[in-house]
């Protein structure tokens, strides 16, 4: 049964994720990535270490050690004080993506749910939008020349399937479905969590305070500095069609071109000789 066609994405909920990386592993079979080199990362249970051209998911591993000289004497309590917060990061789909802005071949896209779609046949390998990208999703493929990232398996939806993350995660953490659908759901589990003592928990990018809102939303037991995402203060990003920024440009090119000619004009006039004319011989 194919979906409407009107906004849809994920709701992550943090909260209930326990690292299994199933969604990784679902995303690289579906998608056919080849996936990066194994290596040593060094940074806790985290072998994937970031988004990238391979990496459409990425499940991370923040390790919170409370603050006793690192010795944990009694168990650590669990309201407000997690010793583990895991989260499956994927490209936000965001409602004012600056890498659409960027593009110069159109090859990203907004699709009739509302997802920000590249294709990699019209591509041209110019990386603006790795270089826009707020949160660093999208990756380059050497070998194919074209950049990649999270497509919210847009061929699944054609076909009525929900995206092959979604479907692989056992705690239902990665959430799929129509926007206004798990807005509600996650308001309903925020409140919830609050109600339990999750002073920290909040929603981020569930309104448009973050980029115009995100079609893949996340709820946080902390901070999203501690995710490393931007929070709402440091969520703008530049864009290409500037139209103040170009005004004040061309203002400012306008009132120095005036000032030249006018100093050349007073520099003539009070016969102050020109330093760069040619002797006479």
């Amino acid at each position: 049964m194919a979906f409407q066609e009107k906004p849809m994405g994920f709701f992550t909920d943090t909260s209930v994720c326990i690292g299994c990386k199933a969604c990784e592993v679902a995303c690289k079979e579906w998608n056919q990535l080849e996936g990066n080199p194994p290596h040593f990362t060094a940074d806790s249970f985290d072998n994937t270490g970031q988004l990238d051209a391979q990496n459409w998911r990425h499940v991370q591993f923040i390790e919170q050690v409370p603050d006793n000289n690192g010795v944990v004497m009694t168990p650590t309590p669990i309201a407000g004080g997690q010793a583990w917060l895991m989260m499956s990061d994927v490209c936000k789909h965001c409602k004012n993506a600056s890498c659409m802005e960027v593009c110069p071949t159109n090859a990203l896209m907004r699709t009739e749910y509302d997802t920000v779609y590249l294709q990699k046949d019209v591509c041209n390998g110019c990386r603006n939008c790795i270089s826009a990208c707020p949160y660093g999703v999208i990756g380059f493929n050497e070998e194919q020349g074209v950049a990649q990232k999270c497509t919210l398996c847009y061929d699944r939806l054609q076909g009525g399937l929900q995206p092959a993350c979604a479907k692989a995660c056992p705690t239902e953490s990665i959430k799929f479905g129509y926007i206004e659908d798990l807005h509600k759901v996650a308001n309903d589990r925020l409140a919830n969590l609050r109600k339990q003592g999750y002073a920290k928990a909040q929603l981020y990018g569930r309104d448009d305070k973050v980029y115009g809102g995100l079609n893949a939303f996340f709820l946080l037991m902390d901070k999203p500095e501690v995710y490393k995402l931007p929070n709402e203060a440091n969520a703008t990003l530049p864009s290409r069609n500037n139209l103040p920024g170009y005004v004040g440009g061309v203002a400012t090119a306008v009132v120095g071109l005036i000032a030249g000619l006018l100093a050349f004009r007073n520099a003539r006039m009070n016969g102050v000789p020109n330093n760069n004319a040619t002797p006479p011989h």
